[in-house]
């Protein structure tokens, strides 16, 4: 199977497995693909001092219509979220950014554009 996430790694947008890993591939009806993606359980940088754990997803995004040589492609998306234990404040990951001096690509920063929608 690895080799076949090295393959999807590919087609995906430019940076999105630096904090996703693929978890699986599943064949729907139709010939669909559909890509299954999780965040990392890495923190985000701003509260890597603090005590921060792990705490759950968020409900799972999906975005149709990534094309595959005309097939249909669906990227299923699980965002994590974390607590900062002290504060009892749940917080997660800033992947919407898209100004200059980031490390997006433009083609990443607008995939996760869609998921603030």
């Amino acid at each position: 199977m690895d080799i076949y996430k090295e393959l999807v790694s590919e087609l995906l947008p430019e940076g999105l497995l630096t904090h996703f890993d693929i978890v699986s591939l599943t064949q729907e009806e139709n010939h669909k693909l559909k890509i299954h993606l999780e965040e990392k359980n890495i923190p985000p940088a701003e509260y890597i001092k603090k005590h921060i754990r792990a705490n759950g997803f968020l409900p799972e995004t999906e975005f149709k219509d990534f094309p595959l040589r005309t097939k249909l492609v669906t990227l299923s998306v699980k965002r994590r979220r974390w607590l900062l234990v002290e504060e009892n404040k749940k917080v997660m990951r800033d992947l919407t950014i898209n100004t200059p001096g980031t490390r997006l690509t433009s083609e990443f920063a607008l995939f996760f554009k869609g998921l603030t929608r």
